[in-house]
């Protein structure tokens, strides 16, 4: 079918940042003293707001959030790991909005640091609403999706998810919108595969191909 509204997340589904993100946490405990982090256990908070993040990943340091997440906001910046919009976003965006679709972000990331990243891609003029953990509740509460779908006047059978994460899925689930996963992120094809998503994507060619369809092919949710 066709969905009214395509609502992303960012880092992970529309730009190859997640390497970047594990780096940063990597320094943030070599900055504070604390015990080294699995690349997974960096890769599992993704989407999260910041301080939720720093909160779920050093729950020993609950009370240093904050302290935590302006390290990371520093250190983020500082760090050199090159980041990259996936190849087929630009077009795959193009088309939609040529068929009349809304497109919208939905992202843990700071407003500061998706505008940046916004300008930085050059796909700013593609979506209508961006949402990011200084405007909602962060994932996977719906309030950001809820917002969209009010400021849109689209109803959640109308919308659709893309998101890498469990958290993306579980905030779709959450507002009640279908999702579809890709595989290019943080989570694993088996971790999204749990939550069931409509589709799995291992490229933006599948994607382009589930979302521009008027059918889902089969292929696409083994």
């Amino acid at each position: 079918m066709a969905y009214k509204l395509v609502i992303f997340d960012w880092d992970g589904t529309v730009m190859d940042t997640v390497p970047k993100i594990v780096n940063t946490l990597h320094k943030v405990t070599a900055c504070h003293g604390l015990e080294p982090i699995s690349n997974e256990a960096a890769k599992s908070i993704i989407g999260l707001s910041l301080e939720k993040a720093m909160a779920t990943l050093f729950p020993e340091q609950q009370d240093k959030a904050a302290d935590l997440a302006l390290t990371y906001k520093r250190l983020y910046k500082e760090d050199t790991t090159p980041i990259i919009v996936f190849e087929g976003v630009a077009a795959l965006l193009a088309e939609l909005k040529a068929q009349g679709t809304l497109l919208a972000v939905a992202t843990g990331k700071s407003r500061a640091g998706l505008d940046n990243l916004l300008a930085h891609s050059g796909l700013s003029d593609y979506f209508s609403v961006t949402k990011t953990a200084d405007d909602a509740k962060s994932k996977p509460d719906p309030d950001m999706l809820l917002q969209i779908l009010h400021e849109l006047d689209v109803s959640p059978e109308e919308a659709i998810m893309v998101g890498d994460t469990g958290i993306d899925m579980a905030l779709a689930s959450n507002a009640k919108v279908p999702a579809v996963a890709v595989t290019l992120g943080a989570a694993s094809e088996a971790q999204l595969k749990a939550y069931a998503p409509l589709a799995l994507c291992h490229s933006y060619a599948q994607l382009s191909d589930f979302l521009l369809s008027e059918y889902v092919d089969a292929e696409f949710a083994q």
